[in-house]
């Protein structure tokens, strides 16, 4: 029974990975760029002026992973960093025109297939999910705590 369902989970995950790296091959055929850029561009277009701290937390990434993917975005001129007028060491992030037209283009949802069905999600159910990967982590003995804070792609 155990080797059975065991097999079952496994197709589970594999269809939860399949499904994102589909949605994510998608967005990289239509827009000529990845997800993380597109989840990144949508938080800039929903609230224009963020810091890279504030888009960070928005994706749930490292702020050194943030920084790192408006690097890239930047070179792209698909955002613009401004310095605050008031305070040069405030440096607020900005779509630009070409991001705009991009973010467009993109497949929905915007912030990926499996960050909308987490958010459909109960209450009850998240945590519920939350403690059950927290055990299969614990048993992999070999987990990897950095992937955490790194978007999917990057995986």
């Amino acid at each position: 029974m155990n080797e059975q369902l065991t097999r079952e989970a496994l197709k589970l995950f594999r269809i939860i990975y399949g499904s994102v790296r589909k949605h994510s091959q998608a967005v990289e055929k239509a827009c000529g760029v990845g997800g993380a850029q597109i989840w990144a561009m949508a938080a800039l277009a929903e609230t224009p002026g963020l810091r890279v701290t504030e888009l960070a937390r928005a994706l749930a990434i490292h702020p050194s992973t943030a920084s790192n993917l408006l690097d890239k975005m930047e070179k792209a001129a698909l955002v613009r960093r401004q310095r605050g007028s008031a305070d040069q060491r405030v440096v607020q992030l900005f779509l630009t025109e070409e991001g705009a037209r991009i973010l467009d283009r993109a497949p929905r949802p915007l912030a990926g297939v499996l960050t909308q069905a987490l958010e459909q999600m109960p209450e009850a159910t998240l945590k519920r999910l939350g403690e059950d990967l927290r055990e299969l982590i614990a048993h992999l003995h070999v987990a990897d705590e950095s992937a955490a804070v790194r978007p999917l792609s990057e995986l």
